[in-house]
């Protein structure tokens, strides 16, 4: 089945680069990437979920704010979660909300968290690979040491030189985020390269996620996360909610996970001890195969 590409052109003056499969007017599967990738990562998934043997879904992934050609506002407060959130919404709706599921990973699951939280009659499921929900993921960086430096690359991102220094080395450092847990074998040359053509377009754009954002660990001069309260009702999520969690992740602790049925009850969760963060490219049959029981209930 061929990926579609396209400008999708928002209300608010967004435009977000998509690619997606399958025909308009069925059920839609929205998948939300993370940093520091783009929508391409998906295409396997569009692809099979767009068949009619697995549901003959409306496939759509966009590029978030920020990301390859997508729109790149140079305002970094332009990359607060509630404009993000409102990217996402808007595309939801354009596509023909509600979605029959929301699919994320990374720093697009904080998005989809927060969608589900905010506006829940914009999906009917939610799916979430290897991203922290914000409740568990705020009392990690307040009390959990481990988690803290787990997470402690956050505050490189932030740094005004950031650019700079990932660019070194042909982008040594963002390769090196995949190769943390292993070898990554799915990384081939030819996967390098499209890496390579999105970061050469937009890095600045994914970088200014973290800078926008005070979910990251204390310092001294920066309180980040310990400033922060979030009142429960900005937290709870009441649709069903599927986590696929890879238990080999370097950056994001199991500990995360500690609590999480208290903010969604309708939770299902599946653990994999030989998966890391990189689940959707190391155990791509697996992601579907979980996602598609997980759709059919």
């Amino acid at each position: 089945m061929t990926i579609q590409t396209w400008q999708q052109a928002l209300p608010h003056g967004i435009t977000l680069s998509c690619r997606g499969a399958g025909e308009r007017g069925r059920p839609v599967l929205l998948f939300l990437h993370g940093f520091p990738e783009a929508a391409f990562v998906w295409d396997e998934l569009l692809e099979h979920f767009a068949q009619p043997a697995h549901g003959g879904y409306r496939c759509v992934a966009p590029n978030l704010r920020g990301f390859e050609d997508s729109s790149q506002p140079a305002d970094v407060a332009a990359y607060r979660p509630k404009h993000l959130v409102q990217d996402i919404a808007a595309l939801a709706q354009a596509e023909g909300a509600p979605l029959a599921c929301l699919v994320a990973h990374d720093w697009g699951g904080a998005l989809a968290w927060n969608l589900a939280n905010q506006q829940p009659a914009l999906l009917q499921r939610l799916a979430i690979i290897n991203s922290p929900h914000p409740g568990t993921f705020l009392r990690a960086l307040k009390t959990s040491v481990k988690q803290q430096e787990a997470s402690a690359y956050m505050n490189f991102l932030v740094r005004p030189d950031a650019e700079q220094l990932l660019r070194e080395d042909g982008y040594r450092r963002l390769f090196g985020f995949f190769t943390h847990w292993g070898e990554a074998r799915w990384l081939t040359e030819d996967v390098k390269a499209k890496y390579r053509a999105v970061w050469d377009r937009s890095l600045t754009g994914g970088l200014n996620y973290y800078r926008a954002s005070p979910l990251r660990p204390p310092r001294e001069g920066d309180a980040a996360a310990g400033a922060i309260e979030l009142p429960r009702e900005m937290l709870t999520v009441s649709i069903p909610t599927l986590v696929l969690w890879g238990l080999q992740d370097a950056a994001l602790l199991p500990e995360l996970l500690d609590g999480l049925e208290d903010y969604v009850p309708r939770l299902t969760l599946e653990k994999f001890a030989d998966a890391s963060h990189w689940i959707v490219h190391e155990q791509p049959a697996l992601v579907a195969q979980r996602l598609g029981a997980f759709l059919r209930q």
